[in-house]
């Protein structure tokens, strides 16, 4: 089970796996505004929903927000494999502006270490409070936790399935917007942001003077491809997006000398209609819309649904794929 705990719901993935047959066994979403409930009432919401959709498996994989991580990358100079985890918790003192004491460290080797070369290291960070809480919401729902992950590596495993392009991922959720560069498999930058898709709902309920329930189903149905006017309203926030993607895309360039060659959209907000065509006029590169279930045996007749919700629910895939490796 892949659990993937956001910031407007909770979504829930199930596969299985024979052989070498990834299969969907269910998946179940609940409407909830997280920020605003307590521990035990995320667990009673995730418990409701596991219930209502007879979810069998108690294992899960859980995802952390991204704004709730922190990245960084340095070298480290050749040394045995046996000295890295020491120079790793050294050098995260240098790059961590929090005593260690109150984080957990995640780590992986990116390049270098061959013949004498500096090591390249890859630092994901993660404040305890946060640990302590998913856990909590585990033992509560009864989930037998298997792993907590950023959600960056879950959407990246279910959205870049044998992808070797140099590839920016732009998740755009309803609390904030992540872009991250993936280059053959490595995880290169990742950037959050606060503008996001409550945001796009909320200037449209201001411009128009309608309540949110209204303008998040104009943003929906027309989003820019719609009458004028919501275009209009629409586009100042989505150029905002853009400038941030453009600024992680050319600092990558500037450090890397690579160019991004591809953007992957997820979030609920992938699906605006006209956004993909509006990034790929604007930024020139080939612009997809993630397809996680995409190579995932399920029925036929869900197939124009497991479309639709996809990029909504490609993070909790992700971590189901975890799960089941």
């Amino acid at each position: 089970m892949g659990i993937d705990i956001g910031s407007s719901s909770i979504k829930v993935v199930e596969l299985s796996k024979t052989g070498k047959t990834v299969k969907l066994e269910n998946y179940a979403e609940a409407a909830a505004s997280i920020p605003l409930l307590s521990f035990q009432e995320t667990a009673q919401n995730l418990r409701f929903i596991l219930d209502q959709a007879k979810i069998k498996t108690k294992k899960a994989v859980f995802t952390l927000p991204d704004f709730s991580s922190f990245f960084t990358w340095f070298d480290l100079p050749a040394m045995s494999k046996a000295e890295i985890p020491e120079a790793v918790r050294y050098e995260a003192k240098q790059h961590i502006p929090t005593p260690l004491s109150g984080v957990t460290l995640d780590w992986q080797i990116i390049g270098g270490g061959e013949k004498g070369k500096k090591i390249k290291i890859l630092l994901v960070v993660f404040p305890n409070e946060f640990i302590v809480q998913y856990s909590t919401i585990a033992k509560l729902s009864q989930i037998e936790p298997q792993a907590l992950e950023a959600e960056v590596f879950a959407l990246s495993r279910s959205s870049l399935v044998n992808e070797n392009k140099t590839t920016a991922l732009v998740d755009i959720g309803a609390r904030s917007t992540t872009c991250s560069i993936i280059d053959n498999g490595v995880l290169k930058r990742s950037y959050s942001f606060d503008i996001s898709g409550n945001k796009l709902t909320q200037i449209i309920s201001q411009s128009l003077n309608t309540d949110e329930l209204k303008a998040e189903e104009l943003k929906k149905k027309y989003g820019l491809a719609g009458e004028k006017k919501l275009r209009e309203i629409l586009l100042p926030l989505i150029n905002l997006i853009l400038n941030e993607i453009k600024k992680v895309l050319e600092s990558f360039y500037q450090s890397e000398t690579k160019t991004v060659q591809k953007v992957i959209l997820a979030g609920g907000t992938a699906l605006l209609p006209g956004l993909r065509e509006y990034f790929e006029s604007d930024l020139k590169k080939e612009v997809q819309i993630t397809e996680p279930f995409f190579g995932i045996s399920h029925p036929q007749t869900l197939e124009k649904t497991l479309k639709e919700i996809g990029p909504s629910y490609a993070i909790a895939v992700g971590a189901a794929l975890r799960g089941i490796e």
